[in-house]
């Protein structure tokens, strides 16, 4: 059964400490295959987002970090003038978990608003 981004974004991340393993290649691909423009990169989910201008970069990372705070669920961000790129893994599992994958639904959402 495929899962949506819709489906992905209602989620709510767990806990990853102790023993959660990492998501096998199966798996990520068929969540990967769920988002948009996300891609699987050095073992990592990464996307770049672009924007007309800084200040639109600023408000998009305010609100990545917003939702980043309420999953306790955090990623790497690199940004510029007019792009910005958001990475996601899980470093207590040593790899990918769903919340990676939930995290990168609601930011896909935000950004379509």
């Amino acid at each position: 059964m495929a899962i949506s981004i819709n489906t992905l974004a209602a989620k709510q991340c767990k806990s990853c400490e102790g023993n959660v393993p990492p998501l096998s290649t199966v798996e990520i691909e068929e969540m990967l295959y769920q988002l948009d423009g996300w891609e699987l990169f050095d073992g990592l989910i990464v996307k770049t987002y672009n924007f007309k201008n800084y200040y639109e970069v600023m408000a998009f990372v305010n609100t990545v970090a917003w939702i980043s705070h309420r999953e306790d669920h955090h990623p790497d961000i690199a940004l510029g003038y007019n792009k910005c790129r958001v990475e996601y893994i899980t470093h207590s599992t040593g790899g990918l978990s769903e919340n990676d994958f939930i995290c990168a639904a609601k930011i896909d959402v935000l950004f379509k608003v």
